[in-house]
C-alpha cells in the first residue's frame, strides 16, 4: 500500500467509526488508531477486507490480548466475495461451474478468519445483517468431514444457521471475515 492509500483507508475506518458508535462503546478512536500505526499487515487486511466490500469496523475490545476486533460490517454479505464455494476441497470436488475461489482459501489470502457461529450472532445484536443474502461461516471439523458446511443469514427478526454441501455456491452467498489488531 502506498502512504496515500493508508492514509485513505484510515480516514474511511474513522468515519465509520465515528458513525456507528453503538458497534463498539467505551472504545476510542486514538487507541484503534495507535493500533493500526503499530501494525500495518493488518492494516493491509483491513484494505481488503475494504476492497471487496466489507466494510470493516471495530466491534470488540479484548482485554486479554490487547487487541482490537475487526468484522465486515456490510450490510449484506461483501460483494467482492460471493459465489465460492466453503473451502479447496469442496471447490476441487466440482465437476463442473466451479467458481473462481472459495471462502476458507480467500479469507487466508486477505489475512483474515471466517466468523465463528458465536460472532455471527454477536454481529447480529448491533444491526440487521444478511437479510437479502447468507454467508459461509466456520464449520466445525465433524460436519466437514461428512461433505457439509455451514452458512449463516438473519430472516424474520431471527439468525439462521442452516447446512449446505460444501462444493455448493450461490451468488448471494459470501462470507465474512474477523480481524484482531
Amino acid at each position: 500500500m502506498t502512504s496515500n492509500q493508508r492514509d485513505e483507508l484510515i480516514n474511511v475506518l474513522k468515519a465509520r467509526f465515528e458513525k456507528h458508535k453503538n458497534r463498539h462503546q467505551n472504545i476510542a478512536w486514538a487507541d484503534v488508531a495507535a493500533k493500526l500505526d503499530a501494525n500495518p499487515a493488518k492494516v493491509w487486511s483491513l484494505n481488503e477486507m475494504e476492497l471487496t466490500g466489507g466494510e470493516p469496523d471495530v466491534v470488540e475490545y479484548d482485554s486479554a490480548t490487547d487487541e482490537y476486533v475487526f468484522y465486515d460490517c456490510s450490510v449484506e454479505s461483501p460483494k467482492g466475495r460471493r459465489s465460492v464455494c466453503y473451502d479447496r476441497e469442496g471447490q476441487d470436488s466440482r465437476k463442473e461451474y466451479k467458481p473462481e475461489n472459495n471462502a476458507v482459501d480467500l479469507a487466508a489470502e486477505l489475512g483474515i478468519d471466517l466468523l465463528t457461529e458465536e460472532q455471527y450472532r454477536a454481529l447480529q445484536q448491533l444491526g440487521p445483517f444478511d437479510t437479502k443474502t447468507s454467508s459461509w461461516i466456520m464449520t466445525p471439523a465433524a460436519i466437514r468431514k461428512l461433505g457439509g458446511a455451514l452458512f449463516a443469514e438473519y430472516r424474520y427478526g431471527h439468525v439462521f444457521v442452516f447446512h449446505n454441501s460444501a462444493p455448493s455456491y450461490y451468488a448471494a452467498r459470501g462470507f465474512r471475515g474477523s480481524l484482531r489488531v
